[in-house]
């Protein structure tokens, strides 16, 4: 049981940087790879530039990860969390 709980508590944690972003995961991560583009962050935030993004993509991949969608949120350049 614990193992069942303590999965599953990991799981959430992992997803809900990308799924709390206002949208479900699937809304926002429209292909479905696990990271957000540009396109599919602007698809979702408008007013988020290209500028915006490239500040956001700490590691320059082109592409947000759930460690980087949380600290934008942290930091204030993308929608935080939804209750």
């Amino acid at each position: 049981m614990k193992t069942t709980v303590l999965t599953l508590v990991t799981t959430l944690g992992l997803a809900l940087p990308v799924a709390s972003m206002g949208q479900t995961s699937t809304e926002v991560d429209a292909n479905g790879d696990g990271v957000l583009t540009i396109d599919e962050v602007q698809a979702v935030y408008p007013e988020i530039t290209a500028d915006a993004f490239t500040a956001m993509d700490v590691n320059a991949d082109g592409a947000l990860d759930n460690d980087e969608v949380l600290a934008a949120q942290e930091a204030g350049m993308m929608p935080p969390t939804e209750g």
